[in-house]
């Protein structure tokens, strides 16, 4: 298990580190209590400020007042007197589905609803706390997450590949970083889009102005490269069912991609799916669609398909779920729907 970091006091107390952050090379230079409002959620001016007096901001190992100003490539940690929730972990007995299991991993298929691992007000209720309960001394990952080499979004549905060795963590973490694992996601959106198939790309990284989402942008200097591969499987009229195959992992991933050639999830609040984004001002098809939204109150996102090569067999092992009953009968709906209407080019 990795230590955590940790700053001697005189008085021999730790501080230990809630929240690192690479400053990017396009950041302006901002006032450090401005920038860590902008990417710390849920904290204060006053808070940060106090923690800046009492030493607790360090940038490049530096302690800092709250009135210095980031740069570019700078090394910023926010450091308190308590360990971050997160790593107070209590097993908890909450099931979970596991559909295969040996000495190396499991894979466990994820109800939408669930929370991964353990963050910001969610410390309780989540897989890794009930992994903890079931399984007994999982290896952690880079951030001291017991199992996980990968995630999905709490309120995405699908596999998950849970290592329960330090080899199988390394051996698959290897793969899902060379993008030699597979993984396709079964999503509905909003619009018909032109081609049958495509590539997205660009840089994906925290949105300059609202920091719940992640945004595409043209160049590294705001995130990381993604590459996510679409096909439509149905046109269902105003929205269409799509198959995303990705070769990297970032967070929100195919919503922020979709989101960004026009085509949100449908219902997904964060990137304004949960919006009447397509088709006609009758109130009886606004009906239609708000009860879609209460047939599936959630992003139209399933990680269907999993592969991967075993760590110590070598097998490439793939594996398939079923789409959830709320997607199902949502689908069904636009399905009927689209049968029995016709729909304007927009």
């Amino acid at each position: 298990m990795n230590n955590l970091p940790t700053v001697e006091l005189e008085s021999d107390d730790e501080l230990f580190e809630h929240h690192r952050f690479d400053v990017p090379k396009g950041q302006s230079m901002v006032r450090i209590d401005k920038y860590l409002m902008q990417v710390v959620e849920n904290t204060t001016r006053n808070k940060i400020q106090q923690a800046a007096t009492a030493g607790n901001i360090l940038v490049n190992d530096v302690p800092v007042k709250s009135n210095y100003k980031v740069k570019p490539f700078d090394v910023v940690r926010y450091l308190m007197a308590h360990p971050p929730y997160e790593y107070l972990l209590e097993p908890e007995n909450i099931p979970i589905h596991v559909v295969y299991e040996d000495e190396q991993l499991l894979i466990v298929n994820k109800e939408a609803g669930m929370v991964v691992h353990p963050g910001h007000g969610n410390y309780s209720g989540t897989l890794v706390n009930a992994l903890a309960f079931h399984f007994e001394n999982l290896p952690m990952n880079s951030s001291e997450r017991p199992g996980l080499v990968h995630r999905i979004d709490k309120n995405t549905s699908g596999l998950l590949v849970v290592a329960k060795t330090e080899f199988a963590m390394s051996y698959l973490a290897k793969q899902f970083a060379d993008k030699t694992s597979e993984r396709e996601y079964i999503a509905l959106v909003w619009g018909n889009p032109v081609e049958e198939e495509g590539t997205i790309g660009g840089f994906i990284g925290r949105h300059q102005k609202d920091r719940m989402q992640m945004a595409v942008y043209d160049s590294d200097a705001f995130g990381k490269p993604a590459v996510t591969h679409y096909k439509v499987l149905e046109r269902l009229g105003y929205v269409t069912l799509i198959s995303c195959k990705l070769e990297t992992g970032r967070t929100h991933q195919i919503r922020a991609h979709m989101k960004h050639i026009g085509y949100p999830l449908f219902n997904d609040e964060r990137y304004g799916g949960h919006q009447i984004l397509k088709g006609t001002t009758f109130t009886k098809y606004k009906q239609f669609v708000e009860n879609c939204f209460k047939v599936l109150p959630r992003q139209a996102l399933h990680a269907k398909t999993l592969g991967f090569e075993h760590p110590t067999t070598k097998e490439f092992m793939r594996f398939d779920s079923e789409i959830p009953q709320d997607m199902v009968d949502c689908i069904e709906k636009w399905r009927n729907y689209s049968k029995s209407n016709t729909f304007e080019e927009e």
